[in-house]
């Protein structure tokens, strides 16, 4: 029990449906839907795709989407990959000939096709219970009627308002050419439109006709080499998840391209060692977290791509793989940093998650990449577009170098976690690069330390990545000393570390649900 002594955020419990996500007015939309007769993955879809607008340096409908769903009555878990391919005339020779070594983060040769809305109509058809319109009204209500600008998001938008590009962008997401300030109400009508056509229409109201048409025609005016043709074979996939146990917990994660594999390497690696033996908040724990994560993710640099052309996942996914990973391990020094992550490697992400009367749960994640993502947008109805081919390589002959038809390793990862008790809790860790040390921390805090969803997502974080370690102010002197003692180069972040959502479904059918005081949402249940 936390001390009511103190600042905190109580966990939120219920019987009936559940909403945990980064802003307010997205959790209520949920609960909404719920009470008016929908299921979970109405009610995750209507709220995602109002958080675009809620956050739209976040996420939008020009952007990619992963899914992870337990099937109500049963324990059933279907996965959805919902991320976009890249036009089929991108060409990594043609990037390098051009002088680029990375690809270009704010050029249409990042925007692949954005595949969010391709997940949630397939999604919506094979699971909704709600009719499409009746999900969307409230997102298109409030893209015409404009949201208030809430803190973090203020936050977030005058730290990358000069990543917006051309008049398209900046006419729509800046006010008289500035961030908003708090309080201020933020519109989308173009926005609005391309919601009720696609109310109407499904995918066609978005990958065919005028809609389209005004993405291809923005994009290859800037550059790319985007078709209409590109747009109408965007499809998502239902995939199976991976499921890997942690001392008698089981985590459940995408296949790549998302790199939840990583995240099982991790938890892999850290199960060598006794962390339940060292201080949950000590320099101890911190330190092998720091190693851990730099030999993971090395690993999934070295392996990560598009499925079709990935052939490392067993080894990733090996319990011998990981044996052999933590003997590299020393207790006292940092070693040199093998995790050379790209710095196109950002945090803006949604996530959200949805439990209905039913249990059926959803798990959701939702990006467009970077902060308001390539800052390109469309000229007709103001879409916002991805850099998630950004994920790419240009090195030649890497499984995840660039290329037409590919998808890009992503870094977004909901996840479920199904404990020894028999209970269910879908969680997403937000943060971009993060995710994956993020899942492995939120697990070893509710297996190791017997945490509560909401005493997980409070607790303070750190990331080791690009040679530093990350750490948030939560963290005291002593355990600074003790960290800068074994080698770790410390930066404490002007924004703290991702964001956090999670709902523990318990054997009795109690819904507890936890939130993220580093942004703007709550939990919310009935």
């Amino acid at each position: 029990m936390r001390d009511f002594h103190q600042p905190g955020r109580s966990a939120v419990f219920a019987d009936q449906g559940m909403c945990a996500t980064s802003h307010p007015l997205a959790a209520q939309t949920a609960i909404g839907i719920l009470q008016a007769g929908g299921n979970a993955v109405d009610a995750a879809i209507g709220a995602a795709i109002l958080l675009g607008f809620c956050e739209p340096q976040m996420t939008g409908i020009g952007g990619d989407m992963f899914a992870v769903i337990k099937t109500p009555g049963s324990d059933d878990i279907i996965g959805l990959n919902a991320s976009g391919r890249a036009p089929a005339g991108l060409s990594a020779a043609a990037l390098r000939a051009a002088g680029h070594a990375t690809m270009p983060l704010d050029s249409p040769h990042a925007v692949t096709v954005p595949g969010a809305v391709a997940g949630f109509c397939k999604l919506h058809g094979d699971h909704g219970r709600m009719p499409l319109d009746q999900v969307l009204a409230p997102a298109i209500h409030y893209a015409v009627a404009g949201i208030p600008v809430a803190p973090r998001v203020a936050a977030d938008w005058n730290e990358s308002a000069a990543s917006l590009k051309g008049e398209a962008a900046q006419s729509r997401f800046l006010m008289a050419g500035h961030a908003p300030r708090i309080g201020a109400r933020f519109a989308a009508p173009g926005q609005a439109e391309v919601l009720k056509r696609i109310a109407a229409q499904g995918r066609a109201g978005f990958y065919e006709g005028e809609v389209a048409a005004d993405m291809v025609a923005s994009l290859r005016a800037l550059g790319g080499t985007h078709t209409e043709a590109d747009f109408a074979a965007q499809q998502a996939d239902y995939v199976t998840p991976l499921r890997s146990q942690y001392r008698g917990a089981e985590l459940i994660e995408l296949p790549p391209n998302g790199q939840g594999a990583t995240a099982m390497l991790l938890l892999n690696i850290l199960e060598n060692f006794d962390l339940a033996a060292l201080d949950p908040w000590g320099a101890e724990r911190v330190h092998l977290e720091a190693e851990a994560t730099k030999l993971a993710y090395d690993a999934r640099n070295r392996f990560l791509a598009d499925p079709d052309h990935m052939t490392r996942l067993d080894h990733l996914l090996s319990k011998d793989t990981a044996r052999k990973l933590a003997a590299l391990i020393d207790p006292n020094h940092a070693m040199a940093d093998a995790n050379r992550t790209s710095e196109a490697v950002h945090k803006e992400t949604i996530y959200i998650t949805v439990v209905d009367r039913d249990h059926m749960a959803v798990s959701m994640i939702y990006s467009i990449f970077h902060s308001f993502g390539s800052g390109l947008a469309s000229d007709k109805f103001g879409i916002l577009f991805h850099n998630r081919g950004a994920g790419f390589t240009l090195a030649e002959g890497h499984a995840n170098e660039a290329a037409g038809g590919k998808r890009p390793m992503h870094t977004i990862i909901p996840a479920m976690l199904k404990l020894a008790d028999g209970s269910v809790m879908p969680f997403g860790v937000m943060g971009g690069a993060y995710q994956a040390a993020g899942h492995a921390r939120f697990v070893t805090n509710v297996v190791d330390y017997g945490l509560r969803p909401q005493q997980v997502i409070d607790a303070p974080r750190t990331f080791a990545e690009l040679g530093e370690l990350k750490i948030e102010r939560g963290y005291g002197a002593d355990v600074r000393a003790a960290l800068e003692a074994k080698g770790h180069k410390l930066v404490t972040p002007n924004l703290p570390i991702g964001g956090s959502q999670a709902i523990h479904i318990h054997p009795d059918g109690v819904l507890e649900g936890g939130s993220d005081p580093r942004k703007d949402g709550i939990a919310l249940g009935y």
